[in-house]
């Protein structure tokens, strides 16, 4: 498995404590009798890189070590892959999604895997990533499985229910510190509010484009421009003109926002991306999401197909702006 080494470079070091005060956990890291920041439990490290991007010297760096493709399941059997015609099936959702809408990228199945569920027939990442890393590169092609050791970003783990919450994380201290929220109140009403998993209930996610995917997802995740989410929200309205309640905060985007509210309310949710899903993968200025549960896609597919006969094309080609003279 692989494990993380913090190296400190004194003659760059200010001595500010930013790196100790970042760390989303606790014993890591302590500020030494000189002011240094000192390592105290590595083994703990979970390569998230904040101590490091928040350092105004750059004096931190943090490095996988160790021996990265070692996989502590390679014994255990794994789960059944879909059966080929529920694979053609999400292979044509996809197909149509992307031809109807112009979207750029994949959508991304999102599968969250029960303790008790045995893992998917996916690779692991060689390092550690965040969710919304591996939700970045699914939508380019890549198939991810990530249990909690792979997961670079300890709010996420929380949130999904593979682990614990640290206690900087569950008092919103790290917010106040991001300047991301004015006070410790502001910020405890934030990681209150917030949807989260039991602990310990799920084992792993598993992200793949919808038509590679080898597990049935709870959730498909579409990214694209506002005016592409625009369509995907009115292909769900086309049959009934029911109007959603998004949520939507700027706060834990991928994760909470993408994912778990259409999990746990099997509705549609919009999110506009986030601090950290922002300043970690390359998302661009224009792109926003949409989390569908799986049970919604294939209405989203016909409305899709309906509104490509006249509405979309209508609306694209300006029919209601004046030609220039």
């Amino acid at each position: 498995m692989s494990d993380y080494r913090i190296s400190h470079d004194p003659q760059a070091c200010v001595k500010c404590g930013l790196c100790v005060a970042f760390c989303p956990i606790p014993g890591i890291l302590e500020v030494g009798e000189d002011g240094f920041p000192v390592v105290v439990d590595a083994q703990e490290c979970v390569g998230c890189q904040t101590c490091s991007g928040n350092c105004p010297k750059r004096a931190l760096a943090v490095e996988a070590t160790g021996d990265a493709a070692f996989d502590p399941f390679a014994d255990e059997p794994r789960a059944e892959p879909v059966d080929a015609e529920t694979k053609e099936l999400y292979a044509g959702w996809q197909r149509i999604c992307m031809e109807k809408l112009g979207l750029r990228w994949q959508p991304v199945a999102v599968s969250l895997v029960d303790a008790d569920e045995l893992l998917p027939d996916a690779p692991m990442p060689a390092e550690n990533l965040r969710f919304c890393q591996a939700m970045m590169a699914a939508r380019r092609g890549a198939s991810i499985l990530m249990p909690p050791f792979r997961h670079s970003c300890p709010d996420g783990t929380s949130i999904f229910g593979m682990t614990g919450v640290p206690e900087k994380l569950a008092t919103g201290e790290i917010y106040v510190l991001f300047h991301k929220l004015v006070d410790a109140e502001a910020a405890a009403r934030m990681v209150a509010e917030r949807p989260t998993l039991p602990p310990k209930s799920r084992r792993a996610t598993y992200v793949a484009p919808l038509d590679k995917t080898v597990r049935a997802p709870e959730v498909v995740v579409f990214t694209g421009t506002p005016e592409q989410m625009m369509w995907l929200c009115m292909s769900m309205s086309y049959y009934t003109g029911h109007r959603f309640d998004f949520h939507a905060s700027g706060y834990n985007s991928m994760c909470v926002e993408a994912v778990l509210y259409p999990l746990m309310e099997e509705a549609p949710n919009i999110t506009f991306g986030c601090y950290g899903c922002r300043a970690a993968s390359d998302i661009g200025e224009d792109m926003m999401f949409m989390g569908v549960p799986l049970s919604l896609m294939p209405t989203v597919v016909r409305g899709c197909t309906e509104l490509a006969k006249k509405a979309i094309p209508d609306s694209r080609n300006k029919i209601y702006v004046p030609p220039i003279m």
